[in-house]
């Protein structure tokens, strides 16, 4: 059974840093997008970033771009969310989660595998 765990939300100031790690476990990722995702109080959920696991390639939404960096430890099964200059519109939950079969994905509905969330909050 896939699991993703996720981990390293906090309070953070306006303009600081926070890592967020999603452990992934239960079956083999090689042909997956991992993606991070965000849902703020009365919003849907929105597209941060995403990585291919197999080689790496990412890509983000626009309102992160050049702040946030994903990454991925192939060995260890997890993926990282770095994020910098954060800002009060930052603040919300951010979900881990996993898409097989695709080589690029964007939408909630194209991921199978979700984490239970990590809160973020950007005090300004």
């Amino acid at each position: 059974q896939v699991q993703l765990v996720e981990s390293g939300g906090g309070l953070v100031q306006a303009g600081g840093s926070l890592s967020l790690s999603c452990a992934a476990s239960g079956r083999t990722f090689t042909n997956s997008i991992m993606g991070w995702f965000r849902q703020a109080p009365g919003k849907g959920p929105e597209f941060v970033a995403g990585i291919r696991w197999s080689d790496g390639i990412t890509y983000y939404a626009d309102s992160v771009k050049g702040r946030f960096t994903i990454s991925r430890d192939y060995a260890k099964n997890t993926v990282f969310l770095q994020m910098n200059s954060l800002n009060a519109e930052d603040t919300a939950v951010y979900y881990c989660a996993a898409a097989f079969g695709l080589l690029r994905a964007t939408h909630p509905s194209e991921y199978n595998y979700w984490g239970q969330g990590t809160q973020v909050t950007v005090s300004s």
